[in-house]
């Protein structure tokens, strides 16, 4: 069985004992149940990594762990940001989730004209906190070293210096002609950014502010998929085009 992985914060991994408490530890000793001798990895989730061993359970949180290796992950080249147009209900989580396993680098919540969903207040703080947990959650289940990040909510005028500044920024859109599996992408580095539309699709005015910030309109599949799936199954195209899954 692969170890587990718990995230610990950054400067505390170190080889020799390290302490694994607060609610990582009470999730470790409460709900997996390690016990002496089993294999752990922790991680700070921002690309470095330790291997060792439970070495002391106390109590109902805490674990003293015996770190045997460090390792270090590189930036993966080239940089995946997808930019997420808010799903109704819980899809948006959904879509974290999915993007996390499938290796996305980074993910930028947008308040796409069409959402129907609305971040605001409160409710906008909470589904925020919601979307960033689940990253850290999914990238924990899927083993990595370094985890997306999320971003602040986005308005479509405040992403065009992300658009412009990427080596690649492409909308999809399903009555795009090229397809993104034809679309030219860097290899060895710069960034990939790409832009998932809401439920309603991509506003002709978005798809304006987009082609001007050098983002243009491409299609995925001859199916039209669903914005929480969507994302998911770009972000596996381009870790296969770009190498970063050989």
């Amino acid at each position: 069985m692969t170890a587990p992985v718990f995230l610990v914060d950054e400067g505390r991994l170190t080889v020799g004992t390290v302490t694994l408490d607060g609610p990582e530890g009470r999730h470790a000793v409460t709900v997996r149940r390690l016990r002496a001798g089993e294999p752990i990895v922790l991680t700070d989730g921002a690309g470095t990594g330790a291997v060792g061993t439970v070495a002391e359970v106390s109590g109902k949180d805490t674990l003293e762990v015996a770190v045997d290796a460090l390792r270090t992950e590189p930036e993966p080249r080239p940089r995946i940001t997808v930019v997420q147009a808010l799903p109704k209900g819980d899809r948006g989580e959904l879509a974290v989730e999915t993007m996390t396993e499938t290796g996305v680098d980074a993910v930028v919540p947008w308040a796409a004209a069409r959402c129907v969903t609305l971040w605001k207040g409160e409710r906008g703080r909470k589904s925020l906190a919601k979307w960033r947990a689940t990253a850290r959650e999914a990238g924990k289940q899927s083993r990595r070293l370094r985890f997306p990040t999320v971003a602040d909510l986005t308005a479509t005028r405040e992403l065009a210096p992300l658009l412009s500044g990427a080596a690649f920024a492409a909308v999809l859109h399903e009555e795009a002609e090229q397809p993104l599996a034809t679309a030219p992408l860097p290899v060895d580095g710069g960034e990939i950014v790409l832009v998932v539309g809401p439920e309603g699709g991509v506003a002709p005015e978005e798809l304006a502010v987009f082609e001007e910030a050098g983002a243009l309109p491409y299609r995925l599949g001859p199916t039209v998929l669903r914005t929480s799936t969507a994302g998911p199954a770009a972000t596996a195209l381009l870790m296969s085009r770009t190498g970063r899954w050989s």
